[in-house]
């Protein structure tokens, strides 16, 4: 059931690829809409649904959810000054998209992880995790195919390269349980990872517009958290 779930939001990575090298107009701009929403959602569950029971494990936990913060920042915007979510529509050099490429490895292995650790914790939690790394593996997905296309990239290797983040995530997921460090500290690694990408990536890419839509999409977000959580408590009560 676990690779199940995993398979399905590295689905995700895939088909924000093929809206990419398809030129799927309504599409993107539907996933674009998204990004609002999904902020709102994964915050949410980090904050709320997380942090919680992450931190339970002592102070040290703490520690873990700061690391998973760092590595991401250093992964995506040292590593690659010039990573943003969403279509790529400036021309970039071939390394500046593998780059790229390397950094949301990282980020879409905690994502397995992070589903993982959440049904290794609760099923609530991990339903809850894994409809906050769903709703944001379409952006991914758009994100690495338009930086490899922008980079002289062929479609085909865009659409492969969003396919290795999905097996990243994948890789994520089937190593947690098995790797003691990942199955003791995932969650919390995963906290920070997650906090990283709703807030540093995600909230300053609608910012920018200044649209209520975005604003009202973000709340959105949030709300569908709290909807989310009495409907999976119910289901599994």
């Amino acid at each position: 059931m676990l690779i199940g779930f995993a398979v399905a939001a590295a689905l995700g990575n895939v088909l924000g690829a093929l809206a990419v090298v398809r030129h799927l107009h309504r599409s993107l701009h539907a996933i674009d809409a998204g990004i609002a929403f999904g902020a709102g959602f994964m915050i949410a569950v980090t904050v709320i649904g997380v942090f919680p029971t992450a931190l339970q494990d002592g102070a040290g936990a703490a520690g873990f959810v700061l690391a998973g913060y760092l590595a991401v920042h250093f992964a995506q915007h040292v590593l690659n000054p010039h990573f943003h979510y969403g279509e790529e529509t400036h021309r970039v050099s071939a390394a500046t998209g593998f780059t790229a490429l390397v950094g949301l490895s990282l980020h879409t292995f905690f994502d397995g992880v992070a589903i993982a650790s959440g049904f290794l914790t609760s099923g609530r939690l991990g339903l809850l995790l894994f409809l906050a790394v769903l709703v944001h593996k379409l952006p991914e997905g758009v994100t690495i195919a338009s930086m490899m296309l922008a980079g002289g990239q062929s479609k085909g290797r865009a659409v492969a390269s969003a396919a290795g983040l999905g097996l990243a995530t994948l890789l994520g997921a089937a190593l947690t349980e098995a790797v003691t460090p990942l199955a003791r500290h995932g969650l919390a690694l995963s906290a920070g990872v997650t906090l990283y990408v709703a807030a540093s990536n995600l909230v300053p890419e609608f910012q920018n517009r200044r649209r209520w839509l975005s604003a009202v999409a973000f709340l959105g977000g949030v709300a569908a958290f709290f909807a989310a959580e009495s409907l999976i408590a119910g289901w599994l009560a």
